[in-house]
């Protein structure tokens, strides 16, 4: 990803809410169709996909700074970007449980 620990955390976020309207909305596009051994396969990809995308968004940049020599630099990018994506997933919580 990019060096910027808040692009980070809005790329990870926005891959979270595309997911989420994929499976929240995907049912209502196939009608009528029988259950079969796709359906646990493509969540199972799925999970897989995810935690790849995550593990690059998350890890990627960190670890060639950290390759760099760069360790504290390193650890600041992966602790903003956690941090950036803790405070999104937080708004998001609170934006959920105030609508009941």
């Amino acid at each position: 990803m990019t060096r910027n620990p808040y692009l980070n955390a809005l790329v990870a976020g926005l891959y979270i809410v595309f997911v989420a309207l994929l499976i929240f909305y995907g049912p209502t596009f196939v009608k009528d169709k029988p259950d079969t051994i796709l359906a646990p396969i493509s969540m199972l990809s799925l999970l897989v996909l995810s935690v790849a995308f995550m593990g690059y968004t998350f890890f990627y940049q960190p670890i060639l700074v950290y390759m760099e020599g760069q360790k504290r630099e390193a650890l600041e990018l992966f602790t903003k970007t956690l941090v950036a994506f803790a405070g999104i997933t937080a708004i998001i919580v609170v934006i959920a449980f105030s609508t009941w």
